[in-house]
């Protein structure tokens, strides 16, 4: 596996198969990084154990060569994510991809109704996938439906919270930290947290920051990445 830790000694083999941690930077797809790694090292078979929304930061797991025979079990693994819940305004992508839609006052809502409504979040709870997503419906991803102004009827799907913990209350900034099972939607949870305390909300940051036992503090920017290969000596064949 290659993580900041490791030592410019050992010669990596990108065909035979590496497990790379990279913290994907804001604003840019998990697809940009996974073209970006497979250009620098020349191989094909280049993937990732799970989609980062482009606002979003954090930990991606990027497999390469025989290695990516394991993405479906690492996409398993439970997931960490911290970042900030905005309560009194709305968006329709329920995160700052879209302009704001509707807005309420939130002054009666206490750090009690707020702990209370947390409590509804942990266990296995339901979530309908957002429009503004990679899901596809009849062959579409709702995403491009969503840019287009169509909705259309989403089944819902049951996801497991392990750990809620909220870290800062400064309204109408929540500061959480979750642990869930795999697919599960942060920014689900924001519109619905809103949806209960009744003055809307919605998904102001996002940061991954663990995969099972796999650690964003362990990762490479993707500069760094590149850095590294340039004083290494790596085998693609």
């Amino acid at each position: 596996m290659i993580t900041k830790k490791i030592s410019n000694d050992y010669v990596p083999n990108f065909q035979e198969g590496e497990i790379i941690l990279i913290d994907k930077p804001f604003k840019k797809t998990s697809f940009d990084i996974i073209h970006k790694i497979r250009k620098a090292i020349d191989v094909k078979k280049v993937g990732h154990t799970g989609t980062l929304d482009p606002l979003a930061t954090g930990l991606l797991i990027v497999c390469t060569g025989k290695k990516t025979k394991e993405i479906s079990s690492l996409m398993n693994l439970e997931k960490t994510y911290t970042g900030i819940i905005s309560i009194g305004k709305t968006t329709p992508s329920y995160d700052m991809e879209t302009e704001f839609n509707s807005q309420k006052s939130y002054e009666y809502v206490t750090e009690n109704l707020i702990y209370e409504t947390r409590d509804n979040f942990l266990g296995k709870i339901t979530q309908v996938p957002p429009m503004y997503s990679a899901v596809k419906v009849n062959g579409k991803a709702l995403y491009k439906l969503a840019r287009k102004g169509i909705e259309v009827e989403r089944k819902p799907r049951e996801v497991f919270i392990y750990n809620f913990d909220i870290e800062k209350i400064d309204l109408p900034d929540i500061y959480f930290r979750i642990t869930c099972s795999s697919g599960t939607y942060i920014r689900v949870i924001a519109h619905d947290f809103g949806e209960k305390l009744k003055c809307g909300a919605f998904l102001k940051s996002l940061r991954r920051v663990q995969i099972g036992d796999f650690s964003v503090d362990d990762a490479f920017s993707i500069d760094e990445f590149i850095g590294y290969l340039k004083n290494i000596s790596f085998t693609v064949n």
